[in-house]
């Protein structure tokens, strides 16, 4: 059993667990083609409120899953992300991963978002490391993960995906 992992604020960013009323505000990214063609897409308001409780279970064993983020200065909700398992392959151990609302893409927040999410990795939930996986063609998210201190471990060829891998920082 974890500690979980509080609400937290970053001087841009406000994260807090989802709730169901961010469904539509959330799926408005994580259901677009262009936002999502690097990961997975949710197909329908249904398929997104079904990710967001299969992770919502997670947090209450793990102690992580994702945040709602959301834009201090503006108070809309703007990406998904943070640390947790990943409900469908869970060999991997915790990963961190988000997914951002194009308007707010290009503004440094995946970088802000990392950082606090490693901060919990390292402080609160003492990980050992934590894991990140991004496709080759996605060189925002792998310029993210190597300005946060992750470490390109190798290519993953049947997820198409680079594997990277950050250690625990004390």
């Amino acid at each position: 059993m974890h500690m979980r992992l509080p609400e937290l604020e970053t001087e841009r960013l406000a994260l807090r667990r989802p709730r169901l009323t961010d469904v539509p505000a959330l799926f408005r990214f994580l259901g677009d083609p262009v936002a999502m063609r690097h990961t997975h897409l949710d197909r329908s308001l249904r398929q997104c409120r079904q990710r967001i409780a299969v992770h919502e279970r997670y947090r209450r064993r793990d102690g992580c899953a994702p945040w709602t983020v959301i834009e201090k200065a503006s108070g809309e909700i703007i990406g998904w992300g943070g640390l947790y398992h990943d409900p469908f392959d869970r060999d991997w151990g915790v990963e961190v991963g988000y997914s951002f609302h194009p308007n707010a893409w290009g503004r440094g927040y995946a970088t802000e978002l990392v950082l606090a999410s490693l901060q919990q990795a390292d402080q609160v939930l003492a990980l050992p490391e934590v894991w990140a996986f991004a496709q080759p063609d996605n060189v925002g998210s792998r310029r993210v993960l190597e300005k946060t201190g992750f470490e390109e471990v190798r290519f993953v060829p049947e997820m198409a995906r680079f594997l990277y891998r950050r250690g625990r920082v004390s």
